[in-house]
């Protein structure tokens, strides 16, 4: 999508709060690692089976010119890093057997055990709208930023895109939550970890970041524990607060337009909320655009400029008065901030005059965790601004 929130300060931040809950360990020089496969760990969640090298940044000045480039902050680097792509096993959101694959990036010098940073992207149309599939992007400058302060930064494709087979279920935080978890199973088979997980992610991704946080709190896995919290610009009410707004006009109109349609569509992959796509969309070859293979410009140029346009006029009353499989869906990704009390440190960002994903968002999920007896401190990063689009071009969501 032609525009984007502000989330190069946001990573700087999240750095210095992540660097206060608890520093990465252990010191000596490591190579980069060539692709490995383990065909010996080829069975169960986690399971790595396949790791590839994918690019090195030698020194601190190189990570930091490659950061500037991208629009990043470079003033948290410390450390040159190797970057991997790693497939690994996982579920899908019936609980089936599938695979997923996600970035990896180690700093240089240092070996050892490491804390890990879980970074959970925005959102993408294209499958290679991912932190895997790409370098030097707004995608990857936050793991690389992470990895070069001392961190191992783990950053998820999500299913259904990277190289994982299957359509992606968006906005999916239970599957969410355990793609990131499973990739930091896999990364532990590759290099020793921490067992404190420092969470964070962007937009899509905060929700997702926060589920994560959940299932470790929850012990959901023998070894890792939550260690922090630092979602970014999430729509964490995505019923009850990014619904209305988009309703009733006050976001960004195209995008508005993407994000209903993808919400009908992704939603439906999950949740039965449509029987067929001429019920909610006036054009049914809409449903078709979110198929992995079409990038934010094959969405703009495809989808109409007006809500009215898009729906039908069942479409329109289904996503003023959500019900069925939709309610369902919603009662599923709204949880993220209702239903638990983080007892870690927790910092809500966000960019005051969103245009895509309403701050209520925030001052709902803010109230929520103080109504479970949770101070989350909320950070306003101030101004958004726009780039031009292209293939592949990012979509937060």
């Amino acid at each position: 999508m032609p525009s984007r929130r502000r989330l190069t300060t946001a990573v700087a931040c999240a750095v210095m709060l992540i660097g206060s809950a608890a520093a990465a360990t252990g010191a000596i020089a490591a190579p980069a690692r060539t692709a490995v496969t383990h065909p010996q760990h080829q069975s169960g969640r986690g399971a790595l089976l396949h790791a590839q090298h994918l690019y090195t940044l030698k020194t601190r000045e190189a990570v930091a010119a490659e950061l500037t480039k991208s629009g990043f902050d470079a003033s948290q680097a410390r450390h040159g890093v190797d970057a991997y792509r790693l497939t690994y096993r996982t579920i899908d959101p019936q609980g089936r057997p599938t695979t997923a694959s996600g970035l990896l990036v180690l700093p240089r010098g240092r070996e050892g055990r490491l804390r890990a940073v879980s970074f959970a992207h925005g959102t993408g149309s294209h499958r290679s709208d991912t932190p895997s599939m790409q370098r030097g992007t707004f995608l990857t400058g936050p793991p690389v930023t992470y990895a070069s302060a001392g961190f191992a930064a783990v950053a998820p494709d999500y299913l259904g895109m990277g190289s994982g087979p299957g359509l992606h279920p968006w906005m999916h935080v239970p599957s969410e939550a355990t793609a990131s978890l499973d990739l930091l199973r896999a990364v532990r088979a590759f290099h020793p970890l921490d067992r404190k997980v420092l969470a964070t992610g962007f937009s899509q991704g905060a929700s997702a970041a926060l589920g994560l946080g959940r299932a470790l709190q929850a012990g959901e896995d023998r070894y890792f524990r939550l260690g922090a919290l630092a979602p970014i610009s999430g729509a964490y009410d995505f019923g009850g607060a990014e619904l209305p707004a988009l309703l009733a006009g006050d976001l960004d109109q195209k995008s508005s337009v993407i994000y209903a349609a993808y919400t009908l569509v992704a939603f439906n992959r999950v949740h039965r909320v449509y029987d067929h796509p001429g019920e909610v969309f006036e054009d049914p070859s809409v449903e078709a655009l979110f198929d992995g293979e079409h990038t934010g410009r094959h969405l703009f140029e495809g989808t109409p400029d007006s809500l009215d346009d898009l729906l039908t006029p069942y479409g329109l009353d289904l996503l003023a008065r959500p019900r069925g499989g939709l309610a369902d869906a919603l009662r599923e990704t709204d949880s993220v901030c209702r239903d638990w009390a983080p007892r870690v440190p927790v910092r809500l960002y966000m960019a005051g005059g969103d245009e895509q994903a309403t701050t209520a968002n925030t001052a709902h999920c803010a109230q929520s965790l103080r109504g479970n007896g949770v101070e989350a401190k909320v950070v306003d990063l101030g101004r958004v601004f726009k780039v031009g689009g292209a293939k592949g071009v990012l979509m937060p969501g």
